[in-house]
């Protein structure tokens, strides 16, 4: 090759870099603005949306939707800006949204889901709720997963188009929550000392609801005891810290009145007599 060819090589390549040069800039230019008016439109709406009171749950996944629109939008006129046509970027778009689509389809479940939850609202953030045998306070509901923080500190993730389709057990949703104790004694006890004993000792227990009133139920007769069922109300946000004080404070009153939680027995009898000892 001679020199002649490396020098139309360089000269072709200035000129091509020189005719795309300032659109490259552009699109760049644009790609940092964008980014930076992105961020301050995504501080405005967070202060927005926190003095509206908006519910977390619907703040957070608003500003995940918000955020994936906005980035979306940004992408498109940088592509316009480097010379695509409109009708070609949208093809392209579309093309790749079915692609993308088909290859999601779990994500589009799960923000599928997301929507039934903060429309329907079977739980918001902050609630102790049970689901798919957990359970958890609602850290975080986003545009694909909801977040749990279990009691003892685990942060469990779930996808929301699972959650959507299971059954939720909410135990905050009400402000009150019952709570029952059930307890075997002896068949021998007296229902009616029994009764007297419980409700005293679940009245005396601060943060327990003066309506409805506690009650203490013969709930079964069994083979070797009597189950008796204690029920007390409460706040729901109180109510595991009052269940484990109750529990206590119905054990230290059994003890102290003399009544004895039932324990299995059998009797035994010797057709001939009681047996020799030898």
């Amino acid at each position: 090759m001679d020199e002649q060819f490396f020098i139309d090589l360089k000269d072709k390549l200035f000129d091509f870099l020189w005719s795309i040069g300032p659109t490259v800039i552009k699109a760049i230019v644009a790609l940092v603005l964008g980014v930076l008016i992105i961020r301050l439109l995504k501080g405005l709406l967070k202060k927005f949306l926190r003095k509206a009171n908006t519910e977390l749950s619907l703040r957070s996944f608003v500003e995940s939707l918000t955020t994936f629109i906005l980035y979306g939008l940004l992408f498109a006129v940088v592509g316009i800006i480097l010379g695509i046509e409109t009708t070609s970027f949208i093809a392209m778009f579309g093309g790749a949204a079915i692609a993308v689509g088909l290859a999601l389809q779990g994500s589009l479940a799960n923000f599928a889901g997301g929507v039934l939850i903060l429309v329907f609202k079977p739980f918001r953030v902050g609630d102790l709720i049970h689901v798919n045998g957990t359970l958890g306070y609602v850290e975080k509901i986003d545009i694909l997963y909801t977040r749990l923080k279990t009691f003892d500190g685990r942060i469990i993730t779930m996808p929301n188009g699972n959650v959507a389709n299971s059954d939720v057990d909410n135990r905050t949703m009400n402000d009150g929550r019952r709570m029952d104790v059930n307890i075997l004694v002896d068949l021998s006890q007296d229902v009616d000392e029994v009764r007297t004993i419980l409700l005293k000792a679940m009245s005396d227990l601060p943060g327990v609801l003066k309506y409805p009133e506690p009650d203490v139920w013969l709930d079964g007769i069994e083979e070797y005891s009597l189950k008796i069922t204690a029920r007390s109300w409460v706040k729901s946000v109180d109510f595991w810290p009052l269940y484990w004080e109750q529990l206590e404070n119905v054990k230290k009153a059994l003890d102290a009145n003399g009544i004895e939680i039932a324990l299995p027995k059998r009797e035994v009898f010797y057709p001939e007599g009681k047996p020799s000892s030898k």
